[in-house]
């Protein structure tokens, strides 16, 4: 039932005002295809309640991740108990797609290849992002070849070949395709990064687009389309002024504010628009909604937690 979405949630955590019939329960009997699992929604700030941006698109019981900030194992482990997700038991998660190369969005990505191998994940792990991703995955493994070596060499009973890495550096455009899902990456402004990439999966029930960090871009709206879930980075309009004026012209040229997101989505027309790497410079979740409705946007909007499933 194309666009009838459940979010699985905990109480008390929507910041939104959704339309008619959204929250409404599937009908008896019919499973969604896919869902949506906010592994983490936060940004370079060691936040204890918000882990390090990390989107988990499970189609069919597989799981393809979207950046591996800190602790993203951790919350996988947490989705897969909390929510049945076997698919996002450590040793069963295969594939990852990277938007850029920051930190926070990739200081996981050595728990993803060491954790899922130790756990006996038998394939090697693939990995797909912009320029550098092959380069920072071999690193990452030599960073790690004590361990590798003692863990082949020695009696621990696991696969051989699973703590080995499959990376390749992709260029907008469909960058991978199987029975689940089709997915495409496009090129979007962030700073003075050479290269960072928005995502868009399709699936057999959902259309579903990742910004990663970007400013507005264009490429987000022609993607979307009407998709039936927009997940964007934001950052409060009405906080920006308390920033220093150094770390204000950052943000501009890198990152997307409530006024600027409510007209990408105005005419990006997601049936729902999720807002994740918050910015809230001491507002809250209701607050960046707020913001939002002021700036014009009537949309279904959710600003979401770490473990909300949609």
């Amino acid at each position: 039932m194309r666009g009838a979405f459940r979010r699985v949630r905990r109480l008390g955590l929507l910041a939104a005002l959704v339309l008619p019939g959204w929250g409404a329960a599937p009908v008896v009997g019919q499973t969604p295809a896919t869902r949506v699992v906010m592994l983490g929604t936060g940004t370079p700030n060691p936040d204890p309640e918000r882990s390090g941006p990390a989107v988990a698109v499970v189609v069919n019981g597989t799981a393809y991740l979207v950046d591996a900030g800190p602790g993203v194992m951790r919350r996988a482990a947490q989705a897969a108990a909390r929510h049945g997700i076997p698919g996002l038991e450590a040793k069963r998660i295969g594939t990852v797609f990277l938007t850029h190369l920051h930190s926070d969005h990739t200081a996981g990505l050595p728990d993803v290849i060491h954790t899922g191998w130790v756990l006996e994940r038998e394939e090697p792990l693939r990995v797909f992002g912009p320029a550098g991703t092959r380069r920072m995955t071999d690193h990452l493994t030599a960073a790690w070849a004590v361990d590798i070596e003692e863990r082949t060499a020695g009696v621990l009973p696991i696969p051989r070949e699973g703590w080995r890495v499959e990376a390749a550096d992709i260029v907008p455009g469909e960058v991978y395709r199987d029975s689940n899902v089709v997915v495409r990456a496009m090129a979007v402004p962030h700073g003075g990064l050479g290269q960072a990439l928005a995502y868009r999966f399709e699936t057999p029930d959902r259309r579903i687009v990742i910004s990663g960090d970007t400013r507005p871009s264009e490429a987000v709206v022609e993607a979307c389309d009407g998709c039936d879930l927009l997940i964007h980075e934001v950052y409060s309009a009405e906080r920006f002024a308390t920033r220093s004026a150094a770390w204000q012209r950052y943000h501009a040229s890198a990152h997307v504010s409530t006024t600027e997101l409510a007209a990408i989505a105005a005419r990006a027309r997601p049936r729902l628009l999720v807002l994740y790497h918050q910015l809230f410079w001491g507002t809250d979740d209701a607050g960046l909604v707020a913001e939002l409705r002021a700036a014009g946007y009537t949309g279904a909007v959710v600003s979401a937690r770490d473990l909300d499933v949609w």
